[in-house]
C-alpha cells in the first residue's frame, strides 16, 4: 500500500514551504518572503507516531487570476488535493481571513477530503490571541495554532492528521528506486520530458525560462523498473544569475546532481551544444555520475539520410571530455524515442556500478603494456606493479607503480581506454588514482 499523502495548500505567502522543510527535516522548499516561490509540487517523506508518510508543498493558490504562471500553480495544487489523503489549509494569523482564504476553503470543501486548519505565525507558545478565533468563521471545525517557523503546535497538528491516515498495510517494501536527474540550461524541455514520461502535467512547462525553481522529486514505474525522476531548475551562465531566489535554484539543482545515480543532460537541438551545456555537463562529470546526452527537439531539425551521425559528430566535439555518454535524439514534445530512453537508464546505472574482478585487471594490464610500453623519463622507465578496483560509482582502479611522476596523463588515458574496449563501462566516467611504493597518493 502507497503511503499516506498530506498535501499543505493555501494562498501565496503563508508559510506553507516552511512547515513542509519542517516536516521534512531539512531545507528541500525554497522559503522567501516573495510571494509565489514554489511552483512544483514538492514530495517529502515523514514520519509521526511510527507512521511514514509523505508530505507535498504546493505553490499558493490564486482563484481568480489571469497570469498564466498562478494558473499553472492552481492546477498543480489542485493535483495535489486529488492525490492526498489529508489536507493541510495554511492561513496567516497577522493577515486574518482573506477572500482568497474563504474561496480556498470553499474549493477544499468540494473535495470531501479532510481538512486541518491550520493557524500560522503563532509564535507565542500558550493561550491564543483574540483575533485566532475569527479562523472558526471558514467552517472547517478546530482551527490549529502553529508556528512553522518555531515548530509551535505542530505535533497537535500532526495527531490531527494521523487520525485521518487510511489503514496501514505490511505490503509496503519496494525495490530502490534508480535516482535520475534531469538537468541543463533554461528552456530545453526538462519538463517536458518528465510530464511526457509521467503522462501529466506533474511540472509547470512554459516558455518563460527560469519556470522550474525547485527540484522536483517524482517516482515512476514501468515494465523495466522502478525511477525517482528530478526534474530540476535550469542553470544558467553565473554572471545572468542575479536574483537570490535563482542562486538558491542553482544550488539545488547541483545538489540533485549530487544525490542522483544517472544523469540525463539535455540538449536543445535547435541550438546544439553551447558553453553552458559543457559546464552543466561537466558538474555530472566531475561528481562521477552516469551520464545519457539527450538531444531534445529533434522533431524540429530538418532531416536527411546523415543527419543524425552529423549531428553526433558534433556533440562529440562539444563534450570531448565524456566520450562514454551514449547519445539520445528524441522529442519530449512528442513522445519520439522516449521509452528507449529508460533502456539506457538501466544499462549505465548497470555500468556505473560494475565490479572487475583483480585477476582480470591484472591480466588486462599485462597485456597493455606488453603492446604499448609505459613512458620513460631520462632513462628512467615507468613501472606499473599491480591495478584493484576500489570503489563503484564512479569505477575507480588504483594502479601501483614505481614513480607516480612517471605516470603521464595519455598513458593512463591509453589504459582506461583498454579497460573500455575489453568491458565496456558505457555511460560512465572512471576515475584512476596513481599510487607509488610507499602509499603515496597522487
Amino acid at each position: 500500500m502507497a503511503k499516506p499523502i498530506v498535501a499543505i495548500v493555501g494562498r501565496p505567502n503563508v508559510g506553507k514551504s516552511q512547515l513542509f522543510n519542517r516536516l521534512a527535516g531539512k531545507r528541500l522548499s525554497i522559503v522567501e518572503d516573495t510571494p509565489g516561490i514554489t511552483r512544483d509540487r514538492l514530495y517529502a517523506d515523514s514520519e509521526w507516531r511510527g507512521r511514514t508518510f509523505q508530505v507535498v508543498d504546493t505553490g499558493g493558490i490564486e482563484p481568480s487570476t489571469d497570469n498564466e504562471i498562478l494558473k499553472f500553480m492552481r492546477m498543480q495544487a489542485e493535483a495535489a488535493i486529488n492525490a492526498a489523503d489529508v489536507i493541510i489549509l495554511m492561513t496567516d494569523l497577522h493577515s486574518g481571513i482573506t477572500a482568497t482564504d474563504e474561496a480556498v476553503a470553499a474549493m477544499l470543501r468540494r473535495s470531501r477530503k479532510p481538512i486541518i486548519l491550520a493557524v500560522n505565525k503563532c509564535d507565542r507558545p500558550g493561550t491564543e490571541p483574540p483575533e485566532f478565533y475569527e479562523f472558526y468563521n471558514l467552517g472547517l471545525g478546530e482551527p490549529f495554532a502553529i508556528s512553522a517557523l518555531h515548530g509551535y503546535g505542530t505535533g497537535d497538528l500532526l495527531d490531527a492528521c494521523y487520525e485521518h491516515f487510511p489503514e496501514e498495510d505490511e505490503d509496503e517494501a519496494a525495490s530502490r528506486a534508480i535516482k535520475v536527474a534531469v538537468i541543463g540550461k533554461p528552456n530545453v524541455g526538462k519538463s517536458s520530458l518528465i510530464n511526457q514520461i509521467l503522462g501529466e502535467n506533474r511540472v509547470i512547462v512554459s516558455d518563460i525560462a527560469g519556470t522550474t525553481r525547485d527540484s522536483v522529486d517524482t517516482e515512476f514505474e514501468n515494465e523495466t523498473g522502478r525511477y525517482l525522476l528530478i526534474d530540476t531548475a535550469g542553470i544558467r551562465k553565473r554572471s545572468k544569475v542575479d536574483e537570490r531566489i535563482e542562486k538558491f535554484s542553482v544550488m539545488r539543482s547541483l545538489l540533485a546532481i549530487e544525490r542522483a545515480d544517472v544523469c540525463v543532460i539535455m540538449i536543445d537541438a535547435t541550438e546544439g551544444v553551447t558553453e553552458q551545456d559543457t559546464k552543466i555537463a561537466g558538474e555530472a562529470h566531475d561528481a562521477g555520475k552516469a551520464c545519457i546526452i539527450v538531444v531534445n527537439k529533434w522533431d524540429l531539425i530538418e532531416k536527411d539520410g546523415k543527419t543524425m551521425e552529423q549531428y553526433t559528430r558534433r556533440v562529440r566535439e562539444g563534450l570531448a571530455y565524456m566520450p562514454y555518454a551514449p547519445v539520445l535524439f528524441l522529442s519530449a514534445m512528442t513522445g519520439q524515442r522516449v521509452p528507449k530512453l529508460f533502456d539506457t537508464i538501466n544499462e549505465v546505472y548497470e555500468q556505473n556500478g560494475r565490479r572487475i574482478p583483480t585477476g582480470q585487471l591484472n591480466s588486462l594490464l599485462a597485456e597493455a603494456t606488453a603492446r604499448v610500453q609505459p613512458p620513460t623519463d631520462k632513462g628512467r622507465r615507468l613501472k606499473i606493479y599491480y591495478m584493484t578496483q576500489s570503489g563503484v560509482r564512479p569505477p575507480t582502479f588504483v594502479c601501483f607503480c614505481n614513480d607516480a611522476r612517471l605516470f603521464h596523463f595519455s598513458y593512463q588515458r591509453y589504459l582506461e581506454n583498454q579497460i573500455r574496449e575489453v568491458y565496456g563501462l558505457d555511460g560512465t566516467p572512471v576515475r584512476m588514482i596513481i599510487r607509488e611504493r610507499g602509499d603515496k597518493e597522487k
